[in-house]
């Protein structure tokens, strides 16, 4: 028996069952950021978007992601349900194939859970269950083709070790896309464009959510060596994860505090999540004290961000477009800033801060550049193509009662049912855009479409 193969393969099994994990976390972050109207839903599509998923990636992602040299698109074994030539595969880590295919399989699922939660409470489940299918079959494969498969931006010398663009800036993307596409909840704004705040029904499932989701990073980074032959790296990424991580915590809660008059739980869960993904790209490659800069700095970042998305009238009912869309970009690009040659042995390169030149940073922001010109567009097309054909939204009547009864026939909490108020008990009238409910009249446009 191979011992070092033996431990290398227990580590990335390890890693993809704490990254499988992640799906719990994102399930009740979402959750609890929702209402308790569309509370089954949510949870629903947390389920179904990882069964979609992972069918995509099993039918075709994992060949055009990994499936041979082409600068763009994988054309070698793209399909793997029949005999497995791995000679043609890109990807030679010193595991089994199938082993290599989880821990792929698992980050592709996670850039599909990112969209569920920006397009919350509005969706029609059948639609997301689409575009969840289209991003992993082959938005998703094809940027991690040019990145992570020996495509052209990783020849560019463009680095992003775990998947601050991959996964996060890719969920990101195709999340702002269906936030444009769908429009805002209705009552979100109101026609003179203020904002009204929709809080979420459970901020304790949501903190739950956090903590299952900062542990999963622990096989999210260090599982990215998928390889247990230098367990210096592996520490060293976990502890610059983690540093990013609290600095994130520190820095979120006080910029909230000063600029929103109170310490609020919910910046600070995204604040975390923003250190989190910030330290994605270049957790291999900057040093612990650079670690605790970037995540400092992601957790201003997305406090802002979200006021930003609020102001331009993007509704993301959990901050999925702050968290993994800007601070995605805001990593990519410390690594141009921040790498340091030798840190861990995964570095070879030094960004502009600790003697490098321009060109690892340029080198990223290419690939900012090129992945955002890929993916938003193509999600836009996926999304508008979905819209003109099935509808991507729930009708107006659903939106108010709760997707829950609408899309799945339940509800999450019955024996509150009698202490709800009467959300069926209301009247449409169409030519004034006026929604009569039975506590009121609200004097709102419907924004949105069926």
């Amino acid at each position: 028996m191979n011992i070092e193969m033996a431990i290398n393969t227990l580590w990335v099994l390890l890693a993809a069952m704490l990254v499988f994990f992640m799906n719990l976390g994102f399930a009740t972050v979402e959750a609890g950021f929702a209402r308790s109207k569309n509370c089954v839903n949510i949870l629903s599509k947390n389920f179904i978007v990882f069964a979609v998923s992972s069918l995509g990636f099993l039918l075709l992602g994992w060949g055009l992601m990994f499936g041979g040299d082409n600068p763009i698109i994988g054309t070698k074994g793209l399909f793997i349900l029949g005999d497995i030539d791995e000679s043609v595969y890109t990807l030679s880590a010193n595991v089994p194939f199938w082993a290599k295919f989880v821990f792929q399989l698992v980050f592709c699922g996670t850039a599909a859970t990112i969209v569920s939660g920006a397009v919350a409470e509005r969706v029609k489940y059948i639609s997301f269950i689409l575009f969840s299918f289209m991003l992993t079959l082959f938005i998703y494969p094809i940027v991690g083709h040019w990145i992570w498969g020996g495509g052209f931006l990783s020849q560019l010398g463009f680095m992003d070790f775990a998947g601050s663009t991959v996964v996060h800036s890719v969920g990101g993307w195709a999340a702002l896309a269906g936030v444009i596409v769908l429009g805002p909840r209705f009552g979100k704004y109101d026609n003179e464009g203020k904002t009204h705040p929709i809080p979420g029904h459970n901020i304790s499932l949501a903190t739950i959510g956090l903590f299952i989701l900062w542990l999963g990073w622990f096989g999210f980074n260090p599982g990215s060596t998928m390889s247990m032959e230098n367990p210096t790296d592996v520490a060293h990424i976990f502890m610059t994860t983690n540093t990013s991580a609290i600095a994130a915590v520190l820095t979120s809660t006080f910029v909230s505090w000063a600029f929103l008059g109170k310490p609020d739980l919910g910046m600070t869960i995204n604040g975390c999540l923003a250190g989190l993904v910030a330290i994605t790209a270049g957790c291999a490659y900057v040093s612990v004290l650079s670690a605790l800069i970037i995540g400092a700095i992601a957790g201003v970042i997305v406090v802002f961000a979200v006021v930003m998305f609020d102001g331009l009238k993007l509704d993301d009912p959990v901050g999925a477009t702050s968290v993994h869309l800007v601070n995605g970009i805001f990593g990519t690009l410390c690594v141009g800033f921040f790498a340091k040659e030798g840190v861990t042995t995964l570095s070879s390169s030094n960004g502009l801060f600790l003697g490098g030149d321009l060109s690892l940073l340029g080198s990223q922001l290419i690939g900012i550049v090129v992945v955002a010109a890929f993916v938003l567009p193509t999600s836009l097309f996926v999304w508008i193509l979905l819209k003109k054909t099935l509808g991507i939204r729930v009708t107006l009547e659903e939106e108010i009662t709760g997707l829950d009864i609408g899309e799945h026939g339940n509800i999450a909490y019955p024996e509150f049912l009698s202490r709800k108020p009467g959300y069926a008990a209301f009247v449409s009238d169409s030519s004034k855009k006026k929604i009569k409910i039975k506590e009121g009249v609200v004097n709102e446009a419907y924004q949105g479409s069926h």
